[in-house]
């Protein structure tokens, strides 16, 4: 099953249990998709991938917008927000962790045979290939640098 599929399957699901956060955070997700479909040049298609990177564009707007609501003092809204991330971060593959992301940038970093900070494009290059969706770019960024300083 795809995750259009899945997606417009686990939404009949979430009516019918009258789970209203998860209701909204699958329609908005399925907006989007429904517009990637249509888009010009789509041919009413949406691959699996393309549909993960939605679904990781939607988190990392979530959180961003949680962030905000909780320095602007509206806890009540990032709460919402953040819930909806968590229905989200359902559908993406497993994280990996701290200590898994540095293991795998260590083995990226030995096989580019970068030696210092300027070769931190060429090690991005390829960890954002390698690790595309499952680490996010912000801590692979930081951790690249860290290593490569």
């Amino acid at each position: 099953m795809s995750l259009f599929d899945q997606i417009s399957s686990d939404i009949k699901a979430a009516m019918l249990a009258k789970e209203k956060v998860r209701l909204e955070a699958l329609r908005n997700v399925k907006k989007f998709f429904l517009e990637a479909k249509t888009a010009p040049g789509a041919n009413d298609t949406l691959t699996d991938d393309a549909a993960l990177k939605i679904i990781q564009k939607l988190v990392k707007q979530g959180k961003d917008s949680a962030r905000i609501y909780a320095e602007q003092n509206r806890p009540e809204l990032a709460e919402t927000e953040l819930e909806q991330v968590r229905v989200l971060e359902g559908y993406l593959p497993k994280q990996l962790s701290p200590g898994e992301l540095e293991a795998e940038l260590k083995k990226i970093i030995e096989e580019a045979g970068a030696s210092g900070p300027k070769d931190m494009g060429k090690v991005m290059g390829a960890a954002t290939k390698a690790l595309s969706g499952r680490a996010d770019g912000r801590a692979v960024s930081e951790t690249v640098k860290r290593l490569l300083g």
